[in-house]
Parts: C-alpha cells; sequence; structure tokens
C-alpha cells in the first residue's frame, strides 16, 4: 500500500507539482514508489485533465454515498471536458437539480481536508467481500476476473488476477485502476452539470440508473472559459432555436428521433439538397434512386445482418419474405452498377443520392437532428480502376472542402484511419494501396491530419472530415472509404483494356454525413442567423400602417420577381413589435416602407446586425446589395 502524504499537493503549494508520471508509456500515480524519473504530467495536459477529472468523479461519488447513505454507485469516468457517476439511490430517491448544490457543497468540504488518495491492491476474494454491499462494484469484480473482454467494458480494473482501489478519506474505497491526483487537495475547480438517466451498461434490460455528469479543469480561469462555452452552446441549441424559428418537430405521435419539417425547415432542407444535387451533376456524377426498404437477402449478402443488425430496424413479413428498412444506401448503389456489364470506359462512375435511410439508435443516443433515426445522406459511390483511386480521392476530397467552404465554413482537420494488425479482411497489398491513395490525397488537400493507427473498420481504411465551429467545437462531417469488402461479396467487376474481368475499386462518400445533422451543424454555427442564400425568408417587408400596404406587396413582387424569397408583416401590430420579431426570427433584411417611400420609389433598409437602419434607399439600389449578398454558392435563386 502506497501513501502519500496530506497536502503533497494541495492548491496552496508554490511550485507547480505533476499530478502523475508517465514511465515507460504507463501513467502512474505521483510521487511513484520504485520509479526514480518519468515524465511529469501536469494538470494543463490532456492526461492530467484526464486525471484531475476521474479523480473528482470519486470525490463526486463520496459525497453521494455521504448523503444519501445506502446508495449504490456504479462507474464514473472521465469523458470529454468532464465526467459522470451512475447511481442508483435507496428507495424511490431521485436526484433533483437542487440536489446538486448539496453535493458540490458536499464535495467542497472533501476537498478542503486534502485527503490522500492511496492505493491497494487486492485478489478477487478480497475486493468481492469488501464491497459486499455494492452489486455493481462486485458485478465488475466478477467480470473482471473472468476474461479480457469483461476488463475492456469495466474500465474499473487492475491487470490479471489482480484489482486496484482507492481509498480516500476514513470511509470511501472506489474500485479503480488509476492513478489519481496525490490528494483530494489538488482539485476544485470543478462544477456539476446536470442529472440523467443511464442504463447499467447501457442495456435497456438492466437497472435504470441515476447518473451526474460534471466539468473539472485546471484552473479557475479555465472552468469559467469552459462554462463560458456552455452558455453560449446552449443559446445556439439547434433544438432550441427549431423551435423558436418554426423549422422542425419530434411529435411523439410519430416516435423518438423522427423529425418532422415545417415549411421554413422543409425549405431550408430544399436549399441543402439542390444545392448538394446541382453540385454533384455539375461534377460528373449520375442521379439514382432506391427505395427505403428491401428483402433481407441483399443485407445478408452485404453482410449488413450480420455486423450491423442491432442497428436496423427490426423485420417485416410480407408474403412470406423478410423486408428491412435500409440502414444504408450502398448495396442498393451496388445494384445499379451491376445490372449491366461494365467497360473500363465508363469508370470512374460516380452514383449519387440523396437517400434516406433508418437506423435504430438507442432512445438515450437521440439528440436532436444530430442524432436520429430516420437520415438522408447526401450519399455517393464511385467505382474506378486501381490505377484511378489516387486522382479520384485527391479530387473527391478537393470537392468535398469546396462545397463545405460554401457554408461558410473553414477550420477543417481530417483523420486517416488506417488497417489494425490482425482484424482486417483482403489482402495487405490491397490495404496498403488504398491506404496509401487516401494519403496522397490529403497530402494534396493541405488540411492538416492525423493517423489513426490501426482505427479502420477490417473491411476498409478511411478519412473522416472534422471541422470546428464558431465557437470552436468539432464536427464529424464527410466520410471517404475504400471498401475492400463489398467489390467482393457483391461480385463487381468491369473489363479491362486486355479484355479480362478486373475487380473495381469501391468508395463510399457521404458528403454532408447527413442533411439533417448538417442542418443542425449550421444552424448551430449561425447561431439561427443563417446566410441569405440559405434563410428560407431573406427579405421581411413591414409597411407603416395599413394605408401603406399596397406599396409595401409591390415592393415584395418585385423582390420575388428577381428570384428572392419576400413576405410581407401586415400592420396588425405596431412597427416597433413588428421589426423586433423579424429580427427575433433572424431575417436577414428587414424593409420599412412609409410615406415618402410610396411617393419616391424607396425602401428603409435594416440589415442583420447594422447598428441603425438607412432611410431612402433606392429599390434596385437594394436589390444590387442583396444579391450581393445571397451569391455565395450560386446567385439569388440558389
Amino acid at each position: 500500500m502506497r501513501h502519500f502524504p496530506a497536502g503533497s499537493g494541495a492548491l496552496s503549494t508554490k511550485r507547480p507539482l505533476p499530478v502523475a508520471l508517465a514511465v515507460e508509456g504507463r501513467l502512474v500515480d505521483y510521487p511513484a514508489t520504485g520509479h526514480s524519473d518519468g515524465e511529469e504530467i501536469m494538470a494543463q495536459d490532456p492526461r492530467g485533465l484526464e486525471i484531475i477529472r476521474h479523480s473528482t468523479a470519486h470525490v463526486m461519488a463520496q459525497a453521494v454515498l455521504k448523503l444519501w447513505p445506502g446508495a449504490h454507485f456504479a462507474i464514473g469516468p472521465p469523458v470529454k471536458d468532464g465526467f459522470y457517476y451512475d447511481f442508483a439511490l435507496p428507495g424511490d430517491a431521485r436526484f433533483s437539480d437542487e440536489d446538486l448544490g448539496r453535493i458540490e457543497s458536499a464535495m467542497r468540504e472533501i476537498i478542503a481536508e486534502d485527503q490522500p488518495f492511496v492505493r491497494q491492491e487486492l485478489a478477487r476474494e478480497e475486493a468481492l467481500d469488501l464491497f459486499s454491499s455494492q452489486p455493481f462494484k462486485s458485478e465488475i469484480i466478477v467480470e473482471v476476473t473472468s476474461g479480457p473482454k469483461a476488463a475492456e467494458l469495466s474500465g474499473e480494473a487492475g491487470d490479471g488476477g489482480s484489482l486496484s482501489i482507492y481509498r480516500n478519506g476514513s470511509d470511501f474505497v472506489d474500485l479503480c485502476r488509476g492513478p489519481h491526483v496525490p490528494s483530494t487537495g489538488r482539485l476544485g475547480h470543478f462544477k456539476l452539470l446536470r442529472v440523467a438517466g443511464a442504463y447499467w451498461r447501457g442495456d435497456e434490460s438492466r437497472p435504470q440508473l441515476q447518473r451526474i455528469y460534471g466539468t473539472a479543469w485546471e484552473s479557475e480561469k479555465a472552468l469559467s472559459a469552459h462554462l463560458r462555452r456552455l452558455e453560449e452552446a446552449e443559446r445556439r441549441d439547434h433544438r432550441k432555436l427549431g423551435v423558436e424559428l418554426d423549422l422542425f418537430h419530434f411529435p411523439p405521435e410519430i416516435g423518438s428521433g423522427l423529425a418532422v419539417f415545417h415549411p421554413r425547415g422543409a425549405l431550408l432542407r430544399y436549399l441543402l439538397e439542390e444545392y448538394s444535387r446541382r453540385e454533384h451533376m455539375a461534377c460528373g456524377y449520375e442521379l439514382v434512386w432506391t427505395p427505403h426498404a428491401s428483402k433481407a437477402s441483399l443485407f445478408e449478402t452485404s453482410g449488413h445482418l450480420g455486423w450491423y443488425k442491432e442497428g436496423m430496424f427490426p423485420a417485416m413479413e410480407l408474403e412470406g419474405a423478410q423486408y428491412y428498412l435500409k440502414p444504408m444506401n450502398c448495396p442498393m448503389h451496388i445494384l445499379v452498377y451491376k445490372s449491366s456489364s461494365k467497360s473500363y470506359r465508363q469508370l470512374p462512375l460516380r452514383l449519387f443520392e440523396l437517400g434516406t435511410v433508418y437506423r435504430f439508435e438507442r432512445s438515450g443516443v437521440l439528440h436532436g437532428l444530430a442524432r436520429v433515426r430516420g437520415l438522408t445522406q447526401d450519399d455517393a459511390h464511385i467505382f474506378c480502376a486501381p490505377e484511378q483511386l489516387a486522382e479520384e480521392l485527391t479530387s473527391l476530397l478537393a470537392f468535398v472542402i469546396r462545397i463545405l467552404s460554401a457554408f461558410g465554413l473553414s477550420d477543417f482537420e481530417a483523420e486517416l484511419a488506417t488497417r489494425d494488425r490482425d482484424k482486417f479482411v483482403g489482402s495487405i497489398e490491397e490495404w496498403d494501396y488504398a491506404t496509401k491513395a487516401l494519403r496522397s490525397a490529403l497530402d494534396a488537400s493541405g488540411i492538416p491530419y492525423v493517423v489513426g493507427e490501426g482505427e479502420a473498420a477490417f473491411y476498409a481504411p478511411k478519412i473522416d472530415v472534422h471541422l470546428r465551429d464558431a465557437i470552436g467545437r468539432r464536427w464529424q462531417v464527410s466520410t471517404l472509404q475504400v471498401d475492400l469488402q463489398l467489390p467482393q461479396r457483391f461480385d463487381l467487376s468491369y473489363v479491362g483494356p486486355d479484355n479480362a474481368r478486373h475487380r473495381p475499386y469501391m468508395i463510399h462518400r457521404a458528403l454532408f454525413g447527413s442533411v439533417e445533422r448538417f442542418m443542425a451543424l449550421l444552424i448551430e454555427h449561425y447561431a439561427g442567423a443563417l446566410p441569405t442564400w440559405l434563410s428560407p425568408v431573406q427579405v421581411r417587408v413591414v409597411p407603416v400602417a395599413s394605408g401603406h400596404e399596397p406599396y409595401a406587396v409591390s415592393v415584395v413582387e418585385s423582390l420575388r420577381d428577381a428570384g428572392f424569397r419576400a413576405e410581407m408583416e401586415a400592420a396588425d401590430e405596431t412597427l416597433g413589435a413588428r421589426i423586433r420579431k423579424a429580427k427575433t426570427e433572424k431575417i436577414p433584411w428587414i424593409l420599412v416602407t412609409g410615406d415618402e417611400d410610396q411617393v419616391a420609389g424607396t425602401v428603409g433598409v435594416n440589415a442583420r446586425g447594422a447598428q441603425r437602419p438607412e432611410r431612402g434607399v433606392g429599390l434596385e439600389d437594394f436589390l444590387n446589395r442583396l444579391r450581393a449578398d445571397a451569391d455565395v454558392a450560386g446567385g439569388a435563386g440558389s
């Protein structure tokens, strides 16, 4: 057993001390008995932040067990920007948001006591005896000591047959592989955020627990900055803005994760989809359309029923056959390719579809339009000869970046996922060839990228394109994947110049990812104030009084004749109320018409974001400004 002296890392220490050591690539507690050297891991290091968050999760569990004697605690890992812990309270007790303040106060008492974290190794039976009153911990112990798979799932154990625990204070002990900060005094820059529900092990058939989320940082400054980002993210939440801007909602009568789009939301979809279609057709893609359901045999051939069945909707029995809603478009695009023999002269063949697919996402992971059960992918599948692969991927990635840039997105990065050393299908030579082609496309693009060694699915290396939005959040959008499995499963071929049959390469590519998720990204990136070319209503004309409505109607007609989306707000309320309403709806241009405008053929211009309105602007002058403002992705009629 190792003891760390109380106060060895308290917040008042003059010199910042490490939170852990990295010894031969492995993180260990600081100070580390038996290790004379190692890389010092400081609090601001991403690895240090993870240790701080995990340690804070332990303190939160300690506080909960103190406040609710008899509570059961499950797992409490660090996650991106924070941590959580799952609990089952005694009887029918439930956490409320008001309880978070009580828990925080108890945590600060524990931190003020500067309790040392003490690590100890236990045998299985010792651990089971220690946690005999904690059923979730006992289950983890049994799983961890029964095989490697369970150890991966739990994230709580030591190596081999031994188990590690950490004690702090006189009455708290947790099962954990560590490391932790030297003492609770090293913590303190934290905030508990919310309470949520969670099933034990993510299994809906297991007990439902309560999860408390929190965030922890290396300094009060970093914590405050993160909380400001959270406030800004809440202001931009597409679920809230979708209702406020009358774009979409999720009727309970239809079911979770299935959105209906209101007229303005449907128009936004139309603008996105038509721009995508137009650009694809201009770049040599051929449109296809495929049905929403298929016989099971298609997904047996593709392998989806073997690999992906849990993510598919259940089968439907029709006339003695099983049918499934499609989770992917690729098997049907392959059937288009196979419908006739192909010559090398027809390659590359680029098939494109805005195809709706259905995936049975668990209710706990659904998140507005960002995670749904019915989604439309701007899906392309490219079939090419091996010698065309590198050039095709290079032009394809350039196309992806150009299209995303048209939406005002510019902060890109990428990840190249490569072959796992043991889990892959196909030959090493094919993998190396495809990976080299993907890497050359990234090098040509100039996008910064990292290599995820061994991170590829077993059937294909890929590029994932990520971007950062206006407040620095990272979104994964486009994917380019070279499939080494489906061309073989469907026995695809083309006739080469030697009159022999050859196997084509197949590239999967979703540019938006899905239309729904891309809409969520854009709404949040722009905080609902979409660029003029994408705004469902581009111009709102507001007459000062009812007597000015005929002229306002003529202005609307002129704008519509010029290809713009304009409407009039009748003088049923005060002028100020109608202008405020238009601003709340984030309409790019508000035009006011009054007595002088009717005589002079002018308008008052109130531009979104402008400090003050303009008066007496000629209608033709305004149209020219509007054309320039809307000419981002193809002009006013886009």
